[in-house]
């Protein structure tokens, strides 16, 4: 038996933590530059906000219907993600963390009632970190998920699903003829790994609900469209077929990609950004414990821009010497940037790329591009890697970074823009929460556009 857990609008729910006001208001939170909703709390779903609405099309609700729209803040996110995901483990033997905001955990032989355990952990993580929760239990991945579903809808939208499978949702326990009822209920689109354009092929063939495509033979569902269909049918019957990792499945590809905050022209501000974005992959990299054999950098112009003048292009280097040295990996980004570039346009986005990873088992070698010799052993480029990672562990990503990468002091124009970001809370001692007695004077810290905090 396994259970999916999975904090509510997420994104949403961990702004609202720290800033109670929040509750009970249409919030939305914005993608990278504050282009489009990519989370929506109940309140704005039910001004009809769908998820990746363009924030310009979003403004007039600020004003006609009180919405208040907050830049991401993935550092916030990350960390609060982590919390949840602890407290979520308590409620079996292993776990594997499907995504920011959801992970499976394994029930098989736990006594007892599931469905109260289950309660019994939402209401620890609502009490610890205040993140509303919803469970869902089944026999396989799959009707897990779809127990998920179940559990939220019947708790947002009252009837269409039944009252009591609100918040937790345990198909396991439901009877043959139970099970049938809700999955009747349930549209083939809902479930899990039935993406828009399989689901109207199966419409198109009379398969309309999670039910018709539980009844459906394997062998059709593999022959309409392929093995991972076939593998859906066979875990809506009960049969378990996408298997527990409770460990994370290492990346074969580890990229750190970005658009700008406004268009960049000078190579020094690209370099700049591309030495960001080298070394951000290259951290990613050495979390992993592997290496990388192959450097690639993309800069593009906006393709939403008419105006200006069309440009793409990337490169790609393959390593002397499998690295997770931010230094190599940042001065072969570098001289692809060089290659690439072009002066006279307006780039709009760039990106780093770090491609045939593999286990560093090897000893940590040395790479020279700018024809110098190596100047550090192997083992101090090592040391120097694990202490730079730790210093910014501990005083907040950048705090110890190279100098290509430019100064706090100058302006840098790549950034992104992140107009309505709140303070990283958990993750920088610059940002800790300063407690007041009164809700009005906490308000006064609150950007005026937004009416108060």
């Amino acid at each position: 038996m396994l259970a999916l857990i999975d904090g509510n609008n997420f994104y949403v729910s961990c702004e609202r933590v720290f800033q109670p006001w929040l509750k009970g208001r249409p919030v939305v939170v914005l993608s990278n530059n504050d282009g489009c909703a990519i989370a929506r709390s109940d309140e704005a779903k039910a001004l009809g906000i769908k998820m990746g609405a363009p924030y310009f099309q979003l403004r007039e609700l600020e004003r006609d219907a009180g919405l208040i729209a907050l830049s991401a803040n993935f550092a916030l996110y990350g960390d609060m993600s982590d919390r949840m995901m602890s407290l979520a483990a308590g409620l079996g033997h292993t776990q594997e963390v499907y995504s920011i905001d959801e992970s499976f955990i394994d029930l098989s032989g736990i006594p007892g009632d599931l469905v109260r355990r289950a309660r019994t952990i939402r209401r620890r993580i609502l009490q610890w970190i205040d993140i509303p929760t919803c469970i869902g239990i089944g026999p396989t991945k799959t009707l897990a998920k779809l127990a998920n579903a179940i559990a939220k809808s019947a708790e947002r939208k009252p009837g269409s699903y039944p009252a009591h499978l609100a918040q937790i949702c345990h198909l396991g326990a439901c009877s043959a003829q139970e099970l049938a009822q809700l999955l009747q209920a349930t549209e083939v689109g809902e479930v899990w790994g039935v993406g828009p354009r399989i689901a109207a092929r199966l419409r198109a063939h009379g398969i309309v609900t999670a039910q018709d495509l539980a009844c459906m033979s394997p062998a059709t569902a593999r022959a309409m469209s392929s093995v991972v269909l076939e593998k859906t049918v066979r875990e809506l019957q009960g049969t378990p077929c996408f298997v527990f990792e409770d460990e994370p499945v290492p990346k074969q590809q580890i990229a750190c990609t970005r658009s700008f905050g406004q268009p960049v022209m000078a190579l020094v501000d690209l370099e700049q950004a591309v030495t960001e974005f080298a070394c951000r992959a290259a951290e990613k990299l050495r979390q992993q414990k592997a290496h990388a054999a192959q450097v690639l950098v993309f800069i593009r112009t906006s393709p939403f821009r008419p105006n200006d003048a069309p440009y793409s292009r990337s490169a790609c280097l393959p390593l002397p010497v499998p690295t997770s040295d931010s230094a190599h990996i940042t001065q072969a980004a570098i001289v692809l940037l060089h290659n690439i570039y072009q002066s006279g346009y307006r780039y709009a986005k760039a990106g780093v790329m770090l491609m045939g990873l593999q286990p560093a088992t090897r000893e940590q070698m040395t790479l020279d591009l700018s024809r110098h010799g190596g100047d550090a052993q192997p083992a101090n480029r090592a040391r120097l890697m694990a202490t730079m990672d730790q210093i910014n562990q501990r005083h907040g990503r950048g705090s110890l970074k190279l100098a290509s990468a430019g100064m706090e002091q100058t302006p840098q124009i790549w950034r992104m823009k992140q107009a309505f970001k709140t303070p990283a809370y958990t993750t920088d001692w610059r940002s800790l929460l300063t407690v007041h007695n009164d809700a009005n004077a906490m308000r006064q810290h609150w950007p005026s556009q937004h009416g108060g905090y």
